[in-house]
């Protein structure tokens, strides 16, 4: 069986790559780092290192990679021979990777009709949904239509903390134990591939959600605070019991949204924010705020992690005052690598906070919110003045 997996990082080897070499794939990972694409062809294996006390080492064999920037054909060959196709690349490298991916099913439609689910395994709401479209838009109204009939992308939620970090050994990767995959089988195509450790459901949106607005919300609060109050990493930063308080009253609200939406077990919700503060606290990963913090905009936008929430909390005739902490705190977010939150700061010296939240937040038709976000911002700016 082969999987190919486009993105060679730390996530696509430490998480997907794991999970897809236990359920016996060969795994080709495409990459344009050609460091890590040479070394993964001169040895076949790498290690993933758990994050914990253990610090075991679990060896991932049979594996390859190709360069797609210096061979795109080699690629398309691979699709078109593929069992199944994953993504760790990011968001923004989806549209990136599309004609790739299109040429590979282009290439693949002319000799097979055997059923194919690409996965886009991406920190958004629909990745997949999202990859198909931009996949079509590289290829004529036929080979889209003959696609169709074959080719699928079902929709996922992943979750594991894999943080920035440097090894003597270019592929060693360390993550966390804890991790989640979880796939909308409503939408997959063919035979449901066995991989022990992915969790199929016929709605994948209330587990999409729960992990954005736990894990997501709570990671990105706990940076954000982190940040304002002169922390480095995430581990500091949730060690503070004023930031870790403040996290937990803001999962307690997107708890009670959850909750109301989609009647998850109150209790059982309870232990999984108290499991997902606990992630935070992991001694054995030294996670960068810069790293968690990065790309502040998208964080902002109106269906991500903070404005989502607050709003629907707003609808629900919930006052989101915790959310509205996090939202504020984050437009105090300087990174001058992040060109986001460089974007952002350079709008602020020119628009007020109410004009960045309609153009970035599209909260226009939510003054209320709006007014409480002005207010706690006003707040933190006099309480940076005061010390």
């Amino acid at each position: 069986m082969l999987a190919v997996h486009f993105g060679a990082g730390n996530i696509g080897r430490g998480f997907i790559g794991q999970l897809l070499h236990k359920a016996g794939y060969e795994i080709c990972f495409v990459d344009v780092n050609e460091e890590i694409i040479n070394e993964l062809n001169e040895k076949k294996s790498y290690a993933v290192m758990l994050a914990d006390r253990t610090q075991e080492k679990i060896k991932i064999t049979n594996v390859r990679g190709i360069n797609s920037l210096k061979d795109p054909l080699e690629v398309a060959k691979v699709i078109a021979q593929a069992d199944i196709v994953t993504t760790a690349v990011g968001p923004s490298i989806l549209p990136k990777i599309a004609k790739l991916i299109a040429d590979g099913l282009v290439e693949r439609a002319k000799n097979s009709d055997k059923a194919l689910n690409i996965i886009a395994c991406e920190n958004m709401i629909g990745g997949s949904t999202f990859l198909r479209e931009e996949v079509y838009l590289n290829m004529t109204l036929s080979q889209k239509k003959k696609t169709e009939q074959s080719v699928s992308f079902p929709d996922a939620a992943v979750d594991r903390i894999v943080p920035i970090q440097s090894h003597e050994d270019k592929l060693l990767v360390a993550v966390e134990p804890f991790y989640e995959w979880v796939i909308d089988q409503s939408n997959m195509i063919g035979e449901v591939p066995t991989i022990d450790g992915v969790t199929y459901v016929e709605d994948l949106l209330p587990y999409i959600e729960r992990k954005l607005f736990t894990v997501n919300t709570g990671h990105a609060a706990t940076a954000y605070l982190g940040n304002f109050y002169g922390y480095k990493t995430i581990k500091e930063a949730i060690s503070d019991e004023n930031i870790r308080s403040i996290v937990n009253s803001i999962l307690d609200e997107t708890g009670k949204l959850l909750v109301k939406k989609y009647n998850f077990d109150l209790e059982q919700h309870n232990a999984y924010i108290k499991k997902i503060i606990g992630r935070f606290d992991n001694e054995y990963i030294s996670d960068e705020l810069s790293r968690v913090a990065r790309s502040p905009i998208r964080k902002l936008g109106a269906n991500d992690r903070f404005i989502k929430p607050a709003r629907e909390l707003i609808n629900f005739g919930i006052t989101p005052n915790y959310l509205v902490k996090a939202i504020a705190v984050a437009l105090f977010y300087k990174n001058n690598d992040d060109h986001e939150a460089v974007e952002l700061q350079s709008f602020l010296q020119e628009h007020t906070v109410e004009e960045l939240l309609v153009k970035y937040s599209e909260l226009s038709d939510f003054i209320g919110l709006i007014n409480l976000i002005v207010d706690e911002f006003n707040q933190l700016e006099k309480d940076l003045l005061v010390h």
